[in-house]
C-alpha cells in the first residue's frame, strides 16, 4: 500500500502499486515446493520466497507510469511482474530477456548493484542475478555465506563447464547442459566419500533380519520416581504407532524394564503416549512423573537413552522390529566423537534443552550419529586434494588460487565441490539427531522420520528417530541429502556475473561500495530467532568438513555471536532495555551508512516480519516493530510503502498472540527530506484518519489475510508519520514511535469498526454481541435492549436463523449448528452475518469448491461477507478465541480461489433481491 510521501526523486513502481494478489500466489507456489528449491541446499531460517524477491527488485527499478496513456503502460508493467511472479518463471528464457531488457531501458547507462548485508538463505542476491544486475553479498554468520557462496558464486562460475571425472560420459547431443557437469562431479566425489565412510562405519549399521534399516526409534527414559518402582526405568513416549498403512499397521508395545522391554504389535488399539505438558505417568507403577523431577535427573545426569524399535526396508517393502541385542550393541558401544563440541549459551532464543542436562550441542547426537557425521567431516576434508588433483589432469587452469582469493582453476573447483559436500555434511546433521520425530502422514499413515528444525528453536523431544546415512531413505548421504541439494542448483544462474560474497558485519558493509548501489535486504526480526545460536548445530560438523578450504571464514571455533544484530536479553545481563537499545542503535547504524552510500534513484527495500503482540490502553503494540521502525528513523528514513507479502499458506494459526504471521512485510524506504515540516498531534490524526481507511480497503481489495492487516496497515500509517521531521502533542511531548503505533491501530479499528455501517441491523446487532459473548449465551434482556439500539429484534433475528433464544438465554448459532438445506435465493431475510458463518460451514464441509459453488448463488452479497470476515477475525484476536479466529482467517485467504471456482463454474450468480426495503432488513 502507498502513502503519498513525494520523494524528489522520481517515484519507482513499487512506492505506488503493485499486483499484489499475482506476487502472493507465486510465493504460495514457491513454499508449496518440497524439494526442486534453493532452501533444499542446506537449512537456513525464514527464507523468503522466490517470487517476493524476483517481483520487487523489478518494481523497485522501473518508473511508475505517468499515467497519460490511460493506465496502458502500467498494464504492461503489471503484465510482467505477474508473469515474474510465477514461480518457474526462472525457466522462461524470453521472459527473463524481456524483464532485463526493460530494466536496461529504464537505467540507461546505470551500472546498479544489488547490496544484501543479511544475505541469508541467498534468494534475494540469486534473484538479482535472474535479472541480470550485479551483486554484492554478506552476512556476519559463516554458514550462510556458505550458502549464498554456493548459489550465487559458485553456480555461475563453474555451472556450464564440462566434468572432470572418470564416469561422466558423453553429452547428449548440443552438449552439456547447464550445471549438468558440475553436478555430475558433486555426485561422483560424494559417492567416494559414502563409500570410504561406509568401510569405516558398516560395523555400526547391521542389517535386520537380512534388510536395510532405514531408521531407528528412540525414547528417553528415566527412573521411575514411585518407591515400589524404585531403580527401574520407563520411557517418556509421546505416540508408540509406527504406521496406519492400510497394508501395514504397526506400533511398539511396552512389556516392561526387562530383557524384552519392547515388541512391535500389529492388530489391536496402541495405547496413548505417556507424556504431556505437566510431565509423565511412569509406565510400571502408573504413578504421575513430574516435569520438575524429569528436568533434575536430566541436570543430574540420569536421563537414558532406549532403542525402542528399528525400520527396515527389503525386497517385500518396510517392516518394523523390536530392538535386538545385535542392534542395541551397534548403537551404543561406541567411542566418544573426536570433537569437543559447541558449549550451548544458558538462555539463548528457543532453546529449552538446557533444563535436562543438555549443553553442548554435541549433545543433541546419539554416540553413533556424532561418530557418523565426524567421519563423514573427515572424508569431505581430505577428497579435497584428489578433485586438485583430477582437474589439473582434466586441464582445468592451474594457477594456484583458492576459491576464496577469486580463483577459477584447478584449485578453486575443488573447494567448489567440497563446499558442496561439506554442505552436505551440514544438511545431514538435520535429519540425523536427537530432535528429528517420528510422522505418521494422515494421508496414507505410512511412517517416516521428519528432518529437525521445524520451528526456529531446540526443544526436548521425549522419544526421537536416528536415520542411517545408507539406508536409502530420509537421512540417506547420496538420496534425500545429495539428490535434493543438486537440484537447488536448477534454480541458480548459469550465466550470470559471480556473486561479491564475504563475512561481514552489517556495520561496514558501506564501506565497501563504490558505485550506484540499490539495498534490498531481509534482516533479523528483532528477538524472534536466535539466528547464531542455531547456526552453532551445523557449524560443529562443516567447520572440520570445509576449514581449510575457507580458513578465514570459518577460523573461530563456533559461529559469531557478540556483534550479532538481535534483541536477545541474555547477552545484555538480562536487561531487555538495553537489548532493545543495541537493536535500535545497531540498525540506526547500519542503514544510515547504506542510506548515505546507496544510490537515492532507488527506494531501500527492508523485509520485516514480527507479530504485533504487546497492548497498552491505546491499542496493540509490538516493542519488536517500535525498536525496528525507531531504528529506521534515526538513520534519516521514511517509509514510503509496504506491502504484505504471503510467506506461508497454512491458514492454521500456531495461536493468538504469538509471532505466527501468514505475511512478511516489505517496508519500502527513501532517505527524509531535509526540509520535511514538523507536525501536532493533531494534525497527524487528521491525516491518519483522512489516509488510512482507503489504504485499508487497498488492503482487503489485495486479499491480505486478516491475521496479517495490524502489521500492514504500519505502513500507510507509519508513511503519514515519518512523513515529519517530528510530531509532539499540545503540551510538546514528542509523539514517539510507541505512541505513533498505538494510533495507528486506534485509527484501524475505528475504520473497521465503520465498515459495520455496510452491514445489515441483524448483522449489526451480531457483531456487537458476538464481541461481548462470542457464541456462549447471554441474558435475553441484555440481547433484546441491544436489539433496539441497532434497529432489529431478537424474535427477528432467531427467524433470520442466526440465533438460539430460549428459557430467558440468547446464543448465536456456530456455523456447524445451522441448516445444510439453506439456500440465500429462498431465505426471506438474507443477512452478511448468516452468509459468512454459512460459508465457513461449507468450506470446513466441502472445501473450496462447495463454498464457491455457495458464492455463485449468493452474487453480490458475498463480497460484504468477506469484510465482516475481517472484522470478526479483529474481535476473535483482541478476545484470544483462536478456534473463531482460524474460520475467519481461513475464509479470507481461501476467498481468490473460491470466487475464481465461482466463475468458471458455469453457474450464474442469483441476483440480489432487495431484502432490506422495510427497514427491519
Amino acid at each position: 500500500m502507498r502513502t503519498d510521501m513525494a520523494p524528489k526523486t522520481k517515484k519507482k513502481l513499487i512506492e505506488v502499486a503493485l499486483p499484489l494478489e499475482a506476487i502472493n500466489k507465486g510465493c504460495e507456489e514457491d513454499k508449496n515446493r518440497k524439494t526442486g528449491h534453493i532452501r533444499n541446499l542446506h537449512k537456513w531460517f525464514a527464507p523468503m520466497p522466490l517470487p517476493s524477491w524476483r517481483a520487487m527488485l523489478f518494481a523497485a527499478l522501473v518508473d511508475e507510469p505517468d499515467n497519460s496513456d490511460g493506465g496502458k503502460e502500467k498494464n504492461r508493467l503489471f503484465g510482467i511482474i505477474e508473469r515474474l511472479s510465477r514461480f518457474d518463471a526462472y525457466k522462461d528464457r524470453c521472459l527473463l530477456e524481456e524483464a532485463k531488457a526493460e530494466i536496461r531501458d529504464q537505467l540507461g547507462n546505470i551500472d546498479v548493484e544489488i547490496v544484501d548485508p543479511f544475505c541469508g538463505g541467498g534468494s534475494t542476491i540469486l534473484e538479482a542475478q535472474r535479472l541480470g544486475l550485479k551483486t554484492r553479498a554478506s552476512d556476519l554468520n559463516p554458514i550462510p555465506v556458505l550458502i549464498t557462496t554456493a548459489l550465487c558464486q559458485i553456480a555461475p562460475l563453474f555451472g556450464t563447464r564440462e566434468p572432470i571425472n572418470p564416469e561422466a560420459g558423453q553429452p547428449a547431443i548440443g552438449g552439456w547442459e547447464s550445471f549438468d557437469g558440475l553436478k555430475s562431479d558433486i555426485r561422483y566425489f560424494a559417492n567416494i566419500v559414502r563409500t570410504r565412510a561406509w568401510e569405516r562405519l558398516k560395523t555400526h549399521y547391521p542389517s535386520v533380519n537380512g534388510t536395510v534399516p532405514t531408521a531407528y526409534r528412540w525414547a528417553w527414559s528415566v527412573a521411575s520416581p514411585d518407591p515400589s518402582a524404585r531403580g527401574r526405568y520407563t520411557p517418556l513416549v509421546s505416540d508408540w504407532v509406527l504406521s496406519k498403512h492400510k497394508s501395514l499397521k504397526a506400533w511398539i508395545a511396552f512389556n516392561g524394564d526387562n530383557n524384552s522391554q519392547f515388541s512391535i504389535s500389529n492388530s489391536g488399539t496402541p495405547p496413548k503416549g505417556n507424556t504431556g505438558r505437566s510431565g509423565a505417568t511412569c509406565l510400571i507403577s502408573g504413578s504421575p512423573i513430574t516435569l520438575d523431577y524429569i528436568r533434575s535427573e536430566g541436570r543430574a545426569g540420569r536421563l537414558r537413552q532406549c532403542l525402542i524399535a528399528t525400520a527396515a526396508r527389503g525386497a517385500s517393502g518396510v517392516s518394523y522390529s523390536a530392538p535386538d541385542d545385535i542392534q542395541i550393541q551397534a548403537a551404543m558401544a561406541i567411542r566418544e566423537a573426536d570433537i569437543s563440541g559447541i558449549e550451548m549459551p544458558d538462555a539463548a532464543l528457543g532453546f529449552r534443552v538446557q533444563q535436562y542436562g543438555i549443553h553442548n550441542f554435541l549433545g543433541l547426537f546419539t554416540k553413533r550419529q556424532a561418530l557418523t557425521l565426524g567421519v563423514f567431516a573427515e572424508e569431505v576434508e581430505r577428497i579435497r586434494e584428489e578433485i586438485a588433483d583430477i582437474a589439473r589432469e582434466a586441464r582445468f587452469p592451474d594457477d594456484k588460487r583458492r576459491l576464496h582469493e577469486g580463483g577459477n582453476g584447478a584449485e578453486a573447483y575443488a573447494d567448489a565441490i567440497t563446499c558442496m559436500l561439506g554442505l552436505c555434511v551440514g544438511k545431514m546433521a538435520q535429519s540425523n539427531n536427537i530432535l528429528v520425530r517420528w510422522f505418521v502422514d494422515p494421508r496414507n499413515g505410512s511412517g517416516k522420520a521428519t528432518p529437525s528444525f521445524d520451528r526456529h528453536a531446540v526443544p526436548m523431544v521425549w522419544d526421537f528417530v536416528e536415520t542411517n546415512p545408507f539406508g536409502g531413505s530420509v537421512g540417506d548421504w547420496t538420496g534425500p541429502v545429495l539428490e535434493t541439494a543438486l537440484r537447488s542448483l536448477d534454480l541458480c544462474v548459469s550465466q550470470a556475473s559471480p556473486a561479491s560474497v564475504q563475512q561481514s558485519d552489517a556495520r561496514d558493509v558501506s564501506l565497501s561500495l563504490s558505485g550506484p548501489a540499490l539495498v534490498a535486504t531481509d534482516p533479523p526480526y528483532y528477538s524472534n530467532i536466535g539466528y547464531a545460536d542455531l547456526s552453532d548445530f551445523f557449524y560443529q560438523w562443516i567447520r572440520p568438513a570445509l576449514r581449510r578450504v575457507f580458513p578465514h571464514l570459518l577460523a573461530t571455533m563456533a559461529t559469531p555471536k557478540e556483534k550479532e544484530l538481535i534483541a536477545t536479553p541474555f547477552r545484555h545481563d538480562g536487561n531487555t532495555q538495553k537489548a532493545d537499545e543495541y537493536f535500535r542503535s545497531g540498525f540506526s547504524h547500519i542503514f544510515r551508512d547504506l542510506a548515505d552510500k546507496a544510490d537515492q534513484r532507488f527506494p531501500i527495500l527492508i523485509v520485516y516480519a514480527l507479530k504485533q503482540t504487546d497492548e497498552n490502553d491505546g491499542g496493540q503494540v509490538s516493542t519488536g516493530w517500535e525498536v525496528f521502525l525507531g531504528g529506521l528513523i534515526d538513520a534519516g528514513l521514511s517509509v514510503v510503502a509496504t506491502w504484505p507479502v504471503r510467506t506461508t499458506t497454512n491458514t492454521r494459526m500456531i495461536g493468538i498472540g504469538n509471532n505466527a504471521l501468514a505475511s512478511a512485510i516489505f517496508v519500502v524506504c527513501r532517505k527524509r527530506l531535509p526540509d520535511a515540516a514538523s507536525a501536532t498531534r493533531r494534525e497527524f490524526m487528521a491525516v491518519l484518519k483522512a489516509e488510512l481507511p482507503s489504504a485499508l480497503r487497498e488492503l482487503q481489495a489485495g486479499n491480505i489475510a486478516p491475521v496479517d492487516l495490524a502489521q500492514a496497515s504500519i505502513g500507510p500509517g507509519m508513511g503519514v508519520y515519518t512523513r515529519y521531521s517530528e510530531v509532539r502533542d499540545a503540551e510538546g511531548r514528542l509523539v514517539t514511535v510507541g505512541d505513533a503505533l498505538a494510533l495507528i491501530n486506534q485509527t484501524l479499528d475505528e475504520a473497521l469498526t465503520e465498515q459495520e455501517g455496510d452491514f445489515d441491523p441483524d448483522t449489526r446487532w451480531a457483531v456487537a454481541w458476538f464481541e461481548q459473548q462470542g457464541f456462549v449465551e447471554g441474558d435475553f434482556g441484555v440481547a433484546e435492549t441491544l436489539s433496539k439500539a441497532k434497529n432489529t429484534s431478537v424474535g427477528g433475528l432467531a427467524q433470520a436463523g442466526i440465533l438460539d433464544s430460549r428459557r430467558g438465554k440468547v446464543r448465536l448459532l456456530k456455523p456447524e449448528e445451522l441448516p445444510e438445506s439453506w439456500d440465500p435465493a429462498t431465505d426471506p431475510r438474507l443477512t452478511s452475518w448468516e452468509i459468512v458463518h454459512h460459508l465457513i460451514r461449507v468450506l470446513a464441509s466441502g472445501g473450496e469448491r462447495a463454498a464457491a459453488d455457495l458464492v455463485a448463488k449468493l452474487g453480490a452479497r458475498a463480497e460484504t461477507a468477506r469484510e465482516l470476515a475481517y472484522r470478526l477475525y479483529t474481535i476473535c484476536e483482541r478476545k484470544k478465541r483462536a478456534a473463531e479466529a482460524l474460520a475467519y482467517n481461513g475464509l479470507v485467504q481461501s476467498w481468490p480461489e473460491i470466487v475464481r471456482l465461482a466463475q468458471v463454474g458455469g453457474r450464474p450468480a442469483v441476483a440480489a433481491p432487495d431484502l432490506f426495503a422495510t427497514g427491519e432488513r
